[in-house]
């Protein structure tokens, strides 16, 4: 079975300068042979992604995207120390091989790693593989499982302990977010203030148990083996990676997770076949995470909608840019339908719930 997340031809406006970068790679991987091909992979909505080919040598590049970033996303320094500071202990980290601040190579900062060949799954499932419900039960236990296993490790004895600020986690995001918002907002786009409202009266103290938290874990962001796509050899995209509270960082999972029962709106924006028959309901996933950690779950109407909320302002963000000319990519053109229906989903939760 092929992975399904092939690079192509780099888009226009996303070129990189090709004698450069050969150059800067040359220098600093000296075992690299044969001509060097450049494309990009045509997934994602934030920082680019290339595939940079030497012979069969697969490496990808990582960089910024173009045009106005929130002041501290997009990082690369920061998600290549996180790699480095995982790779012995989290199996499914890419292995990081260089990075450079150097702006005369691209124009920006950028980091290289290795290709972890596999199955990248995106909307639908590709028709060779096995749907079969026992078959995707099995692969959503273990991505929650994969998840678990990152919040488990020990942030200290990694050497991760000045990573993420973990006292005042919580509010900080609540308010952060509220601020993108706020600063990415466009006239077409919902209010929020009483979404923002409820989030503020309704957030949890700090965990007890702060972890590493990736930030945008979900089922497409998972690299499969080929040969037993229930098990789970990669996880990528730790741009949003920090210390901090694991269940907030479930709740953002929970937000990309549109199940079978939920409304046309959701289906519309789904992402992921998190719909397939056999996939677990967002209760269930709780519910498995909860065993595993041995976490108590009481607050889970507030983790989820936050996540909903969190999701809403990211592709606003990327709205953003779409809107004010700052890329030509026409996917971002949709994305200010996802964020009404995000944002309707979070009003539903909030009437619903009882706390």
């Amino acid at each position: 079975m092929n992975s399904t997340d092939q690079p192509t031809a780099m888009r226009n406006g996303e070129a990189l300068d090709a004698a450069r970068i050969e150059e800067f790679l040359r220098d600093s991987i000296p075992e690299l042979n044969g001509e060097m091909v450049i494309q990009q992979f045509s997934s994602g909505h934030s920082n680019l992604t290339y595939m940079v080919t030497f012979g069969e040598r697969e490496l990808v590049l990582r960089r910024p995207p173009i045009g106005t970033k929130a002041k501290t996303a997009h990082d690369m320094g920061r998600e290549y120390h996180i790699l480095n500071a995982l790779k012995e202990t989290y199996y499914y980290c890419p292995k990081p091989l260089v990075y450079t601040e150097d702006a005369s190579i691209i124009g920006c900062p950028f980091y290289i790693m290795e290709r972890i060949e596999g199955i990248i799954v995106r909307r639908n499932f590709p028709p060779s593989f096995d749907q079969s419900p026992e078959k995707i039960r099995n692969l959503c236990h273990k991505l929650v499982e994969v998840h678990h296993e990152l919040h488990a490790i020990d942030y200290r004895k990694v050497g991760l302990e000045n990573f993420g600020k973990p006292e005042g986690y919580v509010k900080r995001q609540v308010e952060g977010w509220s601020m993108r918002y706020r600063n990415a907002r466009t006239q077409d786009a919902p209010d929020c203030e009483d979404i923002i409202a409820w989030l503020l009266e309704k957030m949890p103290s700090d965990s007890a148990r702060p972890a590493i938290i990736h930030n945008d874990f979900k089922l497409d962001n998972v690299v499969l083996d080929q040969d037993n796509p229930e098990e789970i050899i990669g996880v990528l995209d730790w741009e949003m990676a920090t210390v901090g509270d694991p269940l907030m960082d479930l709740g953002g999972s929970l937000a990309y997770w549109v199940q079978k029962d939920d409304p046309p709106d959701l289906q519309t924006i789904r992402f992921m076949p998190t719909h397939t028959q056999g996939a677990l309901s967002r209760d269930e996933i709780v519910n498995h995470y909860a065993k595993l950690s041995e976490r108590s779950i009481d607050n889970y109407d507030f983790y989820y909608c936050f996540g909903l909320f969190r999701l809403g302002v990211i592709a606003q963000q990327i709205y953003y840019r779409f809107y004010h000319g700052q890329t030509r990519d026409e996917r971002f053109k949709m994305m200010i339908f996802a964020v009404h229906a995000l944002d309707k989903t979070a009003r539903l939760k909030i009437e619903r719930s009882d706390l």
